[in-house]
């Protein structure tokens, strides 16, 4: 039984759902589960978690993502990238140094509107699904962190960058955002999620690539242990009466105050992840593994 996460370099054409089906035929596990959706046509990481690391997968979403992608100005479509339907064109009189002033105006703490063609849903219907149908509701905005955005190359009407970026951000609607500043529309034309929390492309693998490793038997080669997640934090080696707790999932005395533990049990195999209580004064399960 393989329990742990695989970094999988998702290609054009596959929604992430697809992904997730083809790992359940390759590994004959029904339990997987992705951390974080990518577009149909974007490209790269997606950390699949498989068995026990699918606890894994909201704080696999929470973390820092990075992207590189392409946008073009003058265009704006209905979902805002380039597979969208075009909606206007507008003549484009942006000088590099504005362009570039526009796109680094977006670093910080910003506030976005999800895009209808999202799979944010609204009274239990997607938003994709219903600007499919013709629908359009109101969306709040949300609270988004860009942490960085690096400007790869720009010219009058096209930029490519990378940009580095909390949960919940859309790069599409940032490049739109960035078009709408200037006044004439922009799309983006590309993306690649080239980092998602720890996982980055060098290291992530096709599907034909898993395809062919589980094949032969080597697929926990490029499996990461749930454990290494949890890597910042302090490991504890429970035993006796602590590890009967542990195993009962019962809070336990450390007499320690870390505010989070990797525990072990005797015969070191990865337990739980724990959390300190201060009213209880002990440490009590926040993610358990058994």
């Amino acid at each position: 039984m393989i329990n742990g996460i695989i970094n999988v370099y998702k290609e054009e054409g596959y929604t992430s759902f697809d992904v997730v089906a083809k790992l359940r035929g390759i590994t004959k596990i029904r339990k997987i589960g992705h951390t974080g959706t990518l577009d149909p046509d974007a490209t790269g990481v997606l950390p699949v978690c498989i068995g026990s690391a699918t606890k894994l997968v909201d704080m696999l979403t929470d973390k820092t993502k990075e992207y590189i992608a392409d946008m073009k100005l003058g265009i704006v479509t209905d979902t805002q990238d380039i597979s969208g339907t075009v909606l206007k064109t507008n003549e484009v009189n942006i000088t590099t140094d504005e362009f570039r002033d526009a796109i680094l105006s977006f670093k910080g703490r910003i506030k976005q509107i999800p895009p209808m063609y999202s799979a944010l849903k609204v009274d239990g219907r997607k938003l994709c699904d219903m600007a499919r149908a013709g629908i359009e509701v109101e969306r709040k905005p949300r609270d988004i962190e860009i942490s960085d955005i690096d400007i790869l190359d720009i010219d009058d009407i096209s930029a490519r960058i990378r940009v580095t970026c909390s949960k919940g951000t859309y790069i599409r609607t940032l490049c739109n955002d960035i078009g709408e500043k200037l006044g004439c529309g922009a799309v983006m034309t590309k993306l690649i999620r080239t980092r998602s929390g720890n996982f980055i492309i060098e290291e992530a693998y096709k599907l034909s690539q898993i395809e062919e490793m589980a094949k032969e038997g080597e697929l926990e080669k490029i499996v990461t242990p749930v454990d290494k997640v949890f890597e910042c934090y302090e490991a504890v080696t429970v035993t006796g009466e602590n590890e009967k707790r542990v195993l009962n999932g019962n809070m336990i005395d450390l007499n320690r105050k870390d505010e989070f533990l990797r525990i072990y049990l005797e015969n070191r195999r990865f337990a739980a992840v724990y959390t300190f209580d201060r009213a209880k004064a002990c440490h009590v399960p926040f993610k358990m593994f058994l």
